[in-house]
Formats: structure tokens, sequence, C-alpha cells
């Protein structure tokens, strides 16, 4: 039987939150628990220093936290490799060789990128590395002839990107490289809204509901959630459209009917807002406490982590290493064998 690769990953810039976990992070496990797959999943530190290159600390301290997030969640490093970019040279060399098959024009096109330097207020003063990180990205699959790359809908504009250098490589040198396929979200799950009604949970934005919050930190934030405005007193009729809390019982919630029920009183009048947001406490917090207390459990013994880390970077450096010898064969420059 023919595996499939598939390779995903997450840039360590503090802890993982839900909008991860519906987003792709759910995918991870289920594709992981099939035997048709050869599952790599990559702690993008390289990726992270791009905008965070004078706080190297910040970065250093979240690949722990991003590592205790995957094993919380689930994956498991005797069925998945669990690795760390930078210990594998084999990307920064293969990240040169495709920088001479793009332009600059085109790194600035991408949708993805474009979204980000806006939201990070870089105006000219754009770095370099933040620029070309599809690149780095391209690398980071090509390396391990990913044919699967589970990401949110956002991400739809670097995989394609990932597949033009691709067929640039592959039609200047030979078939060497893989063409990757996106895994996406269901539609409607690809980017949860954050908790003030922003059309994006992020960490930047301190609107997030992490992994790892406890019951009181998660009580807090649900109940500080936007709803409708106009919904001032209890009788008063409500709006579902927009209302946050619905959202998330959409994406959470397994009793459909009570929520559609729950939606039907609301729009009529005669339930509260903090009924709903107490249900949807309780929601939530079923979702998370397996994963706190799998966290819990890990974080106990950071020593465990770091090795599973370090094993799961020498495996993957073995597999980049065998692909950057190929490109470096096909591209003629492998001068003294």
């Amino acid at each position: 039987m023919d595996r499939k690769v598939v390779l995903t990953g997450d840039r360590p810039t503090g802890k993982l939150h839900i909008g991860h976990y519906v987003g792709s992070l759910a995918n991870r496990v289920k594709l992981q628990n099939q035997d048709k797959y050869d599952m790599y999943v990559m702690i993008a530190d390289l990726q992270a220093l791009t905008d965070n290159a004078r706080n190297p600390e910040k970065v250093r301290k979240s690949v722990l936290n991003v590592a205790l997030d995957y094993l919380s969640i689930g994956l498991n490093p005797n069925k998945t490799t669990i690795y760390v970019q930078s210990q594998i040279p084999a990307l920064s060399e293969l990240n040169m060789y495709f920088s001479n098959l793009v332009t600059v024009s085109r790194l600035e096109r991408n949708p993805t990128v474009k979204a980000e330097i806006k939201q990070k207020g870089f105006g000219h003063s754009i770095p370099a590395g933040f620029l070309t990180y599809p690149i780095s990205q391209a690398a980071d699959i090509t390396a391990f002839k990913a044919n699967l790359i589970p990401v949110g809908d956002d991400q739809k504009p670097m995989i394609e990107q990932t597949r033009e250098i691709v067929k640039s490589f592959n039609n200047t040198y030979g078939e060497i490289l893989v063409e990757p396929e996106g895994i996406f979200p269901p539609k409607g799950q690809g980017r949860i809204p954050g908790l003030d009604g922003n059309a994006k949970m992020s960490k930047s934005l301190g609107n997030t509901i992490y992994l790892s919050d406890d019951e009181d930190t998660l009580r807090t934030k649900v109940m500080s959630i936007y709803t409708d405005p106009n919904h001032i007193h209890k009788e008063d009729p409500g709006k579902i459209e927009g209302n946050i809390v619905f959202t998330y019982l959409d994406i959470f919630g397994k009793n459909k009917d009570k929520i559609n029920n729950l939606k039907e009183y609301y729009q009529h009048g005669g339930l509260g807002d903090v009924e709903i947001k107490n249900y949807l406490f309780e929601v939530i917090n079923e979702v998370l406490e397996p994963i706190r207390k799998k966290r819990k459990e890990y974080e106990m013994n950071p020593d465990f982590v770091y090795k599973m880390l370090e094993e799961g970077s020498r495996r993957a450096n073995k597999v980049a290493d065998e692909t950057l010898q190929e490109v470096k064969k096909a591209m003629g420059i492998n001068y003294f064998k």
C-alpha cells in the first residue's frame, strides 16, 4: 500500500488556541491514526523569528509550549514525527535554491503575506525573512516530499505558491519534487472569530481561548464574548447572526437539537446572554478538560518533551537531507561526491 506523506506545523509564538484546534489540529490527530499516512509535524521556529528576531527568548519558550499542546491534543511521537525547524539544516539550503525561482513581485502579491503585513503594521519596514517565508514554507514541504498539507483556509495561497515553485523546479531540473495538496477544514470552520467579534482569533489581538486555559480563565473569557448589543434585557428579541456565542456553539456543541431550540428561544425573547454563555462554557470546558489533563502530565516531565523533539528532529533531518542531495544532484552542484 502506498503511503501518503502529511506535513503541517505551527509558528511558536505562544500557546495554541481553539482556532488552531478546529482549523487543523484535530485533523492531524485523525490523519495520524490512519495507517496510510506518514505524519510530520513541524515547530516552525525559524518562521517565528521572521517577526520576532529581537525577541528570541519568546520563541524559545514557545517551542516547549507548542510541543506540550501537540502532545495534549493526542499527537503521538510513536506515530508522528514532531521536530523543530531550525534543527534541520537542509531546509535553509533548499530555501536558498528556491529563492532564485521566485520574484519579489510574486511574493508581494501573495494574499496571505499581504494580509499579515497589514495586520502586523510593518508598513515599508518589512523584514526580508517575513516577505520570503512562502519560499521557506515550500522548502519545509518539499524536503519531505509531502503529498498532503492540513492547514486553515488562509493558507491556500501558500500552498499554491509551493506548487508553483515545485513546477518551476521540476521543469528546470527534472521531476524531483512532489506537488502538495492542501487539506482544509470543513465548510464554515476555516476560521473562528475572536471573542470580541473580530473576524480572526489571534494571539496578537488578545481575543483567544487557549487550549491550556483553566476553568476560571475559560469562564471569564466566555462571559466576555461579544453577543447582540441590542439584546439588553432578557425579554428582548436577540439576533443569531454575528453572535459569537452561537457561532461557537455551532462549532463545538454536540447537542444540535438543544442549540437550535436555544436559537429559537433567543430570537423570540426570553433567553438571557448569561444563560447561553453558561451553556457555552460547559460545552467548551468539556472539550478542553481532557486536553488540560494531558498537558499537566507532560508539563511535569519537560525532559521527556525535549528528548522527543530531539529524536523527531534527528529522524526528520535524515529524510530532509536525502531530498537535499537529490536536489543538488539534479542541479549539478554536487561537485565533491
